[in-house]
């Protein structure tokens, strides 16, 4: 599937996130629940599905026939992101033929001593045809990704960096209008969008789709958000 067709199949839609990684309720060792969850999301009306892990976006590649945005969470001494921080997690996914990679893109700790942009460009040199989903905390470091060559811009890291742990609670609309102002590509909101509400402000502002996880594939976070006002 080409690019341009990708980015027609999300164009104002919920890609929905099923991701469960060890010491999560609903990872499983020996046999991943995340395709069924895929399946739910497919059978809701999802056209495009995140999902982290190798046997992951394959069997949920198999379970769904649903196109995916790839990633692998690792941890690295000197690191401080776990999003596809190396070329190994690069080969991985595109081994298990994302059809989309996801890398953090964000301007933190690396530690191989490069930039996120420098990493992208070894990234493309190596896989000139790979789709990278530049996952940003800053409108900064949305623009360097997509001069660096990433295809599309997510506000995935906001909230989760040094620089924007003071952003809580309600999604960031303003960085994601801004976004879609400033780039010439595809903006992916994400990140504490919790409502259906919220996600149509999203696309109304102009975001080119919406992920949502935790709203829909993590029932430990949807159950705390509940008890929380009751207890």
């Amino acid at each position: 599937m080409t690019k341009e067709e990708l980015f027609a199949i999300m164009k104002g839609t919920i890609i929905v996130s099923c991701q469960a990684t060890p010491g999560e309720p609903l990872y499983d060792p020996v046999r991943s629940v995340m395709p069924l969850m895929a399946r739910a999301a497919k059978q809701a009306g999802a056209k495009m599905i995140r999902t982290s892990s190798v046997r992951d976006i394959i069997g949920i590649k198999e379970e769904t026939g649903l196109p995916v945005i790839g990633l692998i969470k690792r941890e690295y001494p000197g690191y401080t992101g776990r999003i596809t921080m190396t070329m190994r997690e690069v080969d991985e996914c595109m081994e298990a033929l994302a059809d989309i990679v996801s890398i953090d893109c964000t301007d933190t700790a690396r530690g191989d001593g490069l930039s996120a942009p420098e990493f992208l460009r070894e990234v493309k040199k190596k896989y000139p045809n790979i789709i990278i989903m530049a996952d940003c905390a800053t409108l900064e470091e949305a623009k360097a990704a997509v001069q660096a060559g990433a295809d599309l811009a997510g506000s995935t890291m906001n909230g989760y960096t040094a620089a924007t742990a003071h952003c809580t609670g309600e999604p960031n609309y303003e960085l994601v209008e801004q976004m879609v102002k400033e780039l010439p590509c595809p903006v992916i909101a994400e990140g504490r969008v919790h409502t259906p509400e919220q996600a149509r402000k999203m696309l109304d502002l102009g975001a080119w789709a919406v992920v949502v996880g935790g709203a829909i594939t993590r029932p430990l976070e949807i159950a705390q958000r509940f008890m929380a006002v009751v207890q």
